[in-house]
């Protein structure tokens, strides 16, 4: 890979005076193709094409393919419209992996792509079902790793990458990978990372692509009609905390008490609750009700009344609606919150930041000549109100996220797409933003960033101030409404953003230091360190400013020895494995996931009819957490006897796990009916019973069972079953058992009384209503199902 005369990296797999030589991205690159590394870099400042140049040695000298992936589908699009434009690898051979493609088409074109680009969720949910290998990846990108904690997709795609690779090498990229010493080396481990690469805009090469993105903050005062809206809001907040606190879980009554003193009440309700004392259930409600409010105080201070209102209507749908919360009904039917309501609803005044909002776009539009302003809202209703009030003067268009489950609506991913391409090409003025376009995204360099409310997380304000300050010096404006929720959340962003900015310089300066303790098993990558002509390996700053990236003839582009060193294997098959087939629905949990990364188990997902994992052609199992089990007894789900009566149906040897701890003490249900529970399970449905303590137990127990069905027994998987012919009595019981949704306890009472199918067919209600267990309403719907005219349907 050269420098070119006229400044253009030129490399066989790039597109000709595409990629402007940078050096800091050179020297960022030499580092990230000889080990797994977290390449660090201000926003906007190309911390893809470092992972493009990485792509393309990669892919050039080792084959293979190489993925990229991206927590957002717009993210992906437009990755993989760069990697389109700056790859000379055929359209067709870069694909994009999203929840919109067909799993069967996924699987389909996986095997023939050089580049896929796609959301995390997609890839791990296809390695779990067992329809793509990451055998032949050779370069694997985690774009903004900083989500890599806890159970987010990237962390189990990393582990299965470094297993089942055979030549893996991971790029992990974030202008801001975590606020602490701890967070970084935490995403470091979780995706497999030994090396650490830092820019900072004190860097000489850096800084000469940025400029200064000085923040101003706007202090708003709001006016009395506001103010006597969200007054009327915080006495309710505090009747409520005086109830929590007279049941000694609260030790203030004042309503703007931090999210951290609600989190504490919470933890002490949850001790209350788990000591089975009624106070904590009640006071559980109250503590969802205080949240519920101080959200509508929030939006009223720090949004707008509309979002308010908005919000209002939401809680009152919700309040109506079948099954709706205590908490929901309690706040709906508060007068104070009522009258809060009617206040929001009658206001016809312009909140302050929306006039301030109109004067800045006026200022940075028209006397300055500015050409594009991007305004962020936390809400999707002031977004839109937004759109509505300043459309009046400017070319505006929103841009925010799908459908919500409180029903704001959304977005579809094309809409977003054409959004950002209309505003790239100038055909509006102004881009009224939710959070969805904080993460990397490249939003064109605009003359303005306006933050309707201070941002107090330090990851997500540093990625909207990227939005500004890429090509030419901009303005980044926060507008802070007085006195209200906006003071605290002033300070926590002031402190949190220089926290991060230190924390940047100071990752820099201890880079060495954090790769010492990371994890010292991660596999060496000497054999892709470059060579000099003396035959020693480097990865030193070449003089010119091809910083660590090796040249290669253009003529062996495309090329691959078979046993060249680093080059990858074939993949290898699994049919001496054991197969289980898990339920879509049971992705949620992490059993799928264990399962999936076991050596003798092969995962496939299915939308199963019955079941939600299948063993064998006679073993199925149904996966219940103690939680679950308790509420399909106090009907709150689907009816565990309706489940397992399908169950047996279909299969001879079906299970049912029971998950967890506490299964007498979790509810207050009285324990013999959980037992009587069970001891129907067993007596009158043959269902065997196993306790796990939790799903990694769980994910061991089906695969003992599965590794002991196929291999020992050399029984095959069927998702339909292979249950034994019945006997004339198990087709009798059967038979009674469907009408009316009776089950089988009933159907056998109901055959020993009346001794035939036929004289149960026959039978008057009150001659049904002799028989144990069976009542009026049973009765009425035996007669109705055997005597009703059948209509068809189809």
């Amino acid at each position: 890979m050269a420098a070119t005369d006229t400044g253009y990296i030129d490399h066989p797999l790039l597109t000709s005076s595409f990629i402007e030589r940078r050096r800091y991205q050179l020297e960022l690159a030499g580092t990230a193709q000889n080990a797994h590394t977290l390449v660090c870099l201000p926003t906007g400042l190309g911390k893809t094409t470092v992972s493009l140049l990485v792509t393309a040695t990669r892919v050039q000298s080792t084959g293979g393919k190489a993925v990229l992936l991206a927590p957002t589908k717009p993210l992906v699009q437009q990755h993989a419209e760069f990697y389109r434009n700056a790859l000379s690898i055929p359209d067709e051979n870069i694909i994009v992996f999203t929840g919109e493609v067909r799993p069967d088409d996924r699987e389909d074109i996986w095997a023939d792509a050089q580049v896929v680009i796609a959301t995390p969720q997609v890839i791990e949910n296809d390695l779990i079902g067992n329809r793509i290998s990451l055998s032949t990846v050779t370069h694997l990108t985690f774009d903004e790793c900083h989500r890599a904690t806890g159970d987010y997709a990237y962390v189990y795609i990393a582990e299965r990458y470094h297993s089942d690779a055979s030549a893996p090498l991971v790029t992990a990229m974030s202008a801001s990978p975590g606020g602490d010493k701890e967070s970084i080396l935490t995403v470091c481990n979780n995706l497999g990372v030994s090396t650490v690469s830092v820019m900072t805009e004190d860097d000489a090469d850096v800084s000469d692509y940025t400029y200064n993105t000085e923040v101003e903050w706007e202090r708003i005062e709001l006016p009395n009609e506001v103010l006597k809206i969200r007054d009327a809001l915080n006495d309710v907040i505090t009747d409520r905390l005086q109830d929590l606190k007279s049941i000694g879980v609260a030790n203030t009554t004042q309503p703007d008490l931090s999210q951290s003193q609600l989190n504490q009440i919470r933890s002490k309700l949850q001790r209350l609750i788990d000591a089975d004392n009624s106070d904590g259930y009640q006071g559980m409600s109250v503590h969802a009700e205080v949240m519920k409010l101080r959200r509508a105080v929030e939006l009223i201070e720090t949004q707008s009344v509309e979002s308010a209102r908005q919000y209002f209507e939401r809680q009152r749908n919700a309040a109506r609606s079948s099954g709706a919360s205590k908490a929901s009904q309690r706040l709906i039917a508060e007068p104070k919150v009522r009258e809060s309501m009617r206040l929001a609803r009658s206001f016809d005044g312009i909140h302050p930041k929306f006039s301030r909002a109109r004067i800045l776009l006026a200022q940075t539009l028209g006397i300055e000549g500015g050409d594009r302003v991007i305004v962020f809202t936390e809400s999707r209703d002031t977004a839109e109100a937004l759109t509505q009030f300043l459309g009046k003067s400017f070319e505006v268009h929103k841009f925010v996220g799908q459908g919500d489950k409180e029903g704001s609506e959304g977005m579809t991913q094309r809409e977003q797409q054409e959004t950002l391409d209309a505003f790239r090409d100038g055909e509006y003025e102004v881009l009224i933003s939710t959070s969805v376009a904080e993460e990397g995204l490249d939003i064109p360099e605009v003359d303005l960033v306006l933050f309707f409310e201070p941002v107090p997380t330090a990851i997500r304000s540093i990625q909207r101030k990227g939005r500004t300050g890429r090509q030419t010096e901009g303005r980044v404006v926060v507008l802070l409404a007085e006195d209200t929720r906006d003071e605290a959340f002033f300070w926590i962003s002031r402190r949190r953003e220089q926290e991060m900015e230190d924390e940047l310089q100071a990752l820099k300066d201890v880079a060495g230091e954090i790769e010492s303790e990371l994890d010292p098993s991660q596999p060496e990558l000497t054999n892709f360190a470059m060579e000099t002509n003396s035959g020693e390996q480097s990865s030193q700053v070449d003089p010119i400013g091809q910083a660590g990236l090796p040249e290669f003839d253009p003529s062996s582009a495309n090329k691959q020895s078979s046993n060249e060193a680093g080059s990858i294997t074939p993949e290898t098959s699994a049919d001496d494995s054991a197969e289980v087939v898990i339920d879509q629905r049971e992705l949620n949990a992490s059993v799928a996931k264990t399962l999936s990364k076991q050596s003798e188990i092969t995962t496939r997902l299915e939308t199963l009819a019955v079941a939600d994992y299948v063993l064998s052609d006679r073993v199925a199992v149904e996966r219940k957490s103690v939680s679950d089990f308790l509420d399909t007894l106090l009907g709150a789900e689907r009816s565990l006897f309706e489940q397992v009566g399908e169950l047996t149906r279909a299969y001879a040897r079906p299970l049912v796990i029971i998950e967890g701890e506490g299964l007498y003490e979790e509810r207050d249900v009285h324990p013999e009916a959980i037992r009587g529970a069970l001891s129907s399970l067993i007596v009158d449905f043959g269902i065997s019973i196993l306790e796990a303590r939790d799903e990694a137990d769980t994910a061991a127990l089906l695969q003992t069972i599965a590794v002991r069905e196929q291999t020992k027994r050399d029984r095959t998987v069927s998702t339909h079953g292979e249950k034994s012919k019945k006997t004339l009595s198990e087709q009798q019981e059967y038979v009674v058992s469907a009408i009316g949704d009776v089950g089988p306890v009933t159907a056998t009472a109901l055959l020993e009384q009346f001794e035939s199918v036929e004289a149960v067919m026959t039978a008057s209600e009150e001659e049904l209503q002799t028989v144990d267990g069976v009542g009026t309403v049973t009765a009425e719907r035996i007669r109705e199902v055997v005597g009703s005219r059948y209509r068809w349907s189809g």
